[in-house]
C-alpha cells in the first residue's frame, strides 16, 4: 500500500489537515482502509468506509501479495519466521557494525554460540560493506534470507538497492 493524501479539502477528515490544507493535508493518506482483496472497497467492509479506499488495491492488496513468493508481505513473513526460530535474532546481544556508514545499517546478533549478521542497504544505489567478521572470530556469513542478488562473501557483504542480507555465521 502507498501513501494516498487527498487531493480536496472537503475529504479530509484528519483536523490536523482541515485545519492546516494545503501545504498540511493531515494522516488520512496513510490511514486508508486495509486492502485485502480487489473486491469492492478492498474487502474492508461491504459499506463505504470513512476514508476513500485508493485506486491502487485492485493490484496492491492481501490476497495479491500472499500469492506473490517475492513480495514484500511474503518476505517479511520469512523474517519474522526466522526471528521467532533463531535463538540470536530473539535473545542475541545486539552488536553495531559500521556505524558511520549513512547508507547501510549493519549489526551482529549472538546468542551463545550462534551469530546472525542483519546488513539493510537504505540507498538507490549498490552496497559494498567492509564487515570485519574475521576481527570478531566470524569466516563468513551463510544466507538465511536475502533479497534479489544481496550476499556476503568472505568479509564483503553486497547489497543491491534497498536491499537485505540476514546470514547465519560461521567461524
Amino acid at each position: 500500500m502507498t501513501t494516498t493524501p487527498p487531493t480536496r479539502k472537503e475529504d479530509v477528515k484528519d483536523p490536523l489537515g482541515i485545519t492546516g490544507w494545503p501545504q498540511e493535508k493531515g494522516r488520512d493518506g496513510e490511514r486508508t482502509p486495509m486492502q485485502w482483496d480487489e473486491s469492492v472497497n478492498a474487502g474492508f467492509s461491504k459499506a463505504a468506509p470513512w476514508l476513500p479506499v485508493p485506486p491502487s488495491y485492485k493490484t496492491h492488496n492481501v490476497a495479491d501479495e500472499s500469492r506473490d513468493p517475492d513480495s514484500v508481505l511474503s518476505f517479511y513473513k520469512k523474517v519474522l519466521k526466522l526471528r521467532h526460530t533463531n535463538k540470536a535474532l530473539l535473545d542475541g546481544d545486539y552488536t553495531p557494525l559500521n556505524e558511520n556508514d549513512e547508507n547501510v545499517l549493519s549489526y551482529l546478533r549472538a546468542y551463545k554460540n550462534q551469530a546472525v549478521l542483519v546488513a539493510l542497504n537504505m540507498s538507490a544505489a549498490e552496497q559494498k560493506v567492509s564487515l570485519d567478521l574475521s576481527k570478531r572470530g566470524f569466516s563468513s556469513a551463510k544466507s538465511l534470507i536475502a533479497t534479489g542478488k544481496c550476499s556476503a562473501t568472505g568479509q564483503v557483504a553486497t547489497l543491491e538497492p534497498y536491499g537485505v542480507f540476514i546470514g547465519q555465521l560461521t567461524r
